[in-house]
């Protein structure tokens, strides 16, 4: 079974929507409003609902996309959304496990200094998003990460931090110590694709910052309500 991408359907002429009402984009804002939950359950040390809440977003993630894929309800909104809730909700929960000492302090730097980096290095040379591909390692990093936060949890709880010998909370450490190496180097690559496609903007003649030349959303002639491209 397809893990990432799950939902392709290779060959098929999809139509990429213009409007927020579309079933995926639903079930990201509602997965977006268990985060606000989840801190709740947290700073209550209610540590095995907050485990299934984070259970419930990772697997809501993987959701939304394969309708979208399969159903055929992609979006100009869930471009920009589906990633934006996604590295929020990461940030928040990284924040809030550190913040109650349940995940290191490293967590925090690892994640946010090459998310600020990415922003700061998108919005002057694009004037926005660049619109790049989601790598396999930018997949693999976010599971390690949505895995390997709600072990933390888990390590917690006196049932489960006794397993293998006590060897449950470094495992569930070094899953998700391999989850940030992974951002780091997932960042970098975005950072690398960010330059390559700021200079071949440049040699064609195109400005970057002039987004309705280049940008998927949009386009230099008028466009009907729908915009259809083939799934490579």
């Amino acid at each position: 079974m397809r893990i990432i991408g799950a939902g392709t359907r290779e060959g098929f002429e999809y139509t990429v929507r213009r409007t927020f009402w579309t079933v995926p984009n639903v079930v990201t804002v509602l997965r977006f409003l268990l985060v606000p939950v989840f801190v709740l359950l947290v700073s209550e040390s209610r540590y095995l609902p907050a485990f299934w809440v984070l259970v419930a977003l990772g697997a809501t993630d993987w959701i939304d996309g394969f309708i979208a894929r399969y159903f055929n309800q992609l979006s100009t909104v869930g471009r920009w959304l589906d990633p934006l809730a996604d590295r929020l909700a990461v940030v928040i929960v990284a924040l809030t496990l550190v913040h109650f000492g349940i995940a290191p302090d490293w967590l925090v730097w690892a994640i946010l200094i090459p998310d600020v980096v990415l922003f700061i290095n998108a919005a002057v040379l694009f004037a926005g998003n660049p619109h790049l591909r989601v790598s396999v390692m930018g997949k693999v990093r976010s599971a390690c990460l949505m895995i390997g936060l709600p072990l933390m949890l888990l390590a917690r709880l006196e049932e489960f931090s006794s397993w293998w010998g006590g060897l449950f909370p470094l495992v569930a450490e070094s899953l998700l110590m391999a989850g940030a190496v992974m951002h780091i180097v997932a960042s970098a690559d975005y950072l690398l694709q960010a330059h390559a496609k700021f200079r071949r903007l440049r040699t064609a003649g195109i400005s970057p910052w002039d987004r309705k030349s280049w940008a998927p959303a949009h386009a230099a002639a008028p466009e009907p309500p729908t915009t259809r491209y083939q799934v490579p």
